[in-house]
């Protein structure tokens, strides 16, 4: 069944980043404006209330989305204070490939200067395999500078470099601690309290604050309807010093009983993910995940990889993560707002990045003619909007995904099947993927 999200991923990402393409031609034809009575202007030239806030807007998470955020918002000379459970450089096994359309809009925020330095990877495309053959699926390029492509990386040096981006900026003020609760006066959020790195129990306030603290987001209860499925988990290996069949392209493995992943996350290491539907994941301890890895998973892999495969298992770092799927459910809440993975979230190799900094671009575009923060109702009421505008890529991206998963489904339905080999045999031949 995961076949289906993998193959799904890819088809969707590559739709996405030509939406994404063509919604950068789109300009906005007017924005609405608070009411300019509750306006006062602050040295910054935001309006600040009589009991001045000392920042404009609070950020709760910074990784990809809130350390982002955090910087294009300062660039707008905002004051922002970030806070962050761990400012040690993260280790995950997913959020490693950027597709073409995120890093467009890298580009477009300023930041496409943090996938360097970090030994990152330019992916053109994908390869798949199934059956014994393969077929390469080029990202739609042509059009573009040549700079422009996937970028794979190791996720932890990616978000170090946002963060350092972020702070960076004089008015970006970046904080280690957990935010435990939100801080609520008459159904209006002021801020958060959350406790430091050593204990301490502290508040911070602003007339904004954004909830993008991940997919085990704590505080989302207060702003949305969370309905989180896990129907799938990945088992991570790293692969060292060896070559991938086809450079600088991701590598799917239609295997059985589920698909196989390779791609670059630096220029001497490959990450293998290894699909396993479900929740009965064999057991790291006791060796049941090895025996499973060698046993059924390895001789499905390339030949050009197996032998490092083999010893990636007998050095023992292997991991596992759930794929965690959310729809986005917000009530608006004035003084809040909810992005990235603690908002909606998807297969993690269906864009999910690429969502997350689309949204910043549009929560910007919507901040920057206002004057005033602070009448709250009325920034809830125009921020509405900041929940539809993204939908034309998150939701592409969101529903290609499941319509793809019945196309790719393994299924002894005849007819199931041979819809499959059409589509691999129609992208075997060139066909476009939009």
């Amino acid at each position: 069944m995961i076949n289906q999200y993998l193959l799904g991923g890819f088809l969707a990402s590559v739709l996405g980043f030509v939406l994404v393409y063509s919604s950068q031609k789109k300009k906005s034809r007017g924005s609405t404006k608070l009411k300019k009575d509750c306006f006062k202007t602050s040295a910054n030239g935001v309006c600040m209330p009589d009991a001045a806030y000392d920042n404009d807007v609070l950020i709760v998470g910074a990784a990809v989305a809130g350390s982002a955020l955090a910087h294009t918002l300062a660039k707008d000379v905002l004051r922002v204070h970030v806070i962050e459970s761990d400012l040690r450089q993260p280790d995950r096994i997913v959020g490693e490939l950027l597709q073409p359309g995120g890093y467009l809009k890298l580009v477009e925020l300023g930041l496409e200067d943090t996938v360097n330095n970090i030994d990152a990877q330019k992916v053109f495309g994908y390869t798949l395999f199934k059956d014994g053959r393969k077929t390469k699926l080029p990202y739609p390029l042509e059009i573009f500078h040549s700079d422009v492509s996937g970028r794979s990386f190791h996720n932890g040096c990616f978000v170090q470099r946002l963060r350092e981006k972020a702070s960076s900026l004089p008015n970006v003020k970046l904080e280690q601690g957990t935010a435990t609760s939100l801080i609520e006066e008459k159904g209006t959020v002021k801020g958060v309290q959350y406790k430091t790195k050593t204990g301490e129990e502290l508040t911070a306030y602003a007339p904004l604050t954004i909830v993008c603290d991940g997919c085990f987001s704590n505080l989302r209860r207060s702003l949305c309807y969370p309905k989180v499925d896990v129907p799938s988990c990945f088992v991570g290996l790293v692969l060292e010093n060896c070559k991938l069949p086809y450079a600088n392209h991701g590598h799917v493995i239609l295997a059985d009983p589920s698909p196989i992943l390779f791609y670059p996350i630096s220029s001497s290491e490959i990450r293998c993910l290894v699909a396993v539907a479900g929740q009965n994941v064999p057991f790291l301890s006791n060796g049941e995940m090895a025996h499973y890895l060698k046993t059924v998973v390895a001789p499905q892999v390339p030949s050009k990889l197996c032998t490092a495969f083999l010893y990636a298992i007998e050095r023992g770092n292997v991991r596992t993560m759930g794929n965690r799927s959310m729809p986005a459910a917000p009530y608006p809440t004035p003084g809040a707002l909810l992005m990235g993975d603690a908002f909606n979230m998807r297969h993690p190799l269906t864009g999910g990045m690429t969502v997350a900094l689309s949204d910043i671009v549009v929560l910007r575009d919507l901040l920057r003619p206002l004057h005033d923060l602070n009448d709250a109702p009325a920034l809830c009421k125009y921020l509405e909007s900041f929940y539809t505008l993204p939908k034309p890529v998150a939701s592409t991206i969101n529903t290609l995904v499941d319509a793809f998963y019945k196309v790719f489904c393994a299924s002894p339905d005849q007819a199931r099947k041979e819809m499959r080999e059409a589509c691999f045999d129609y992208l075997s031949l060139g066909g476009y993927l939009f």
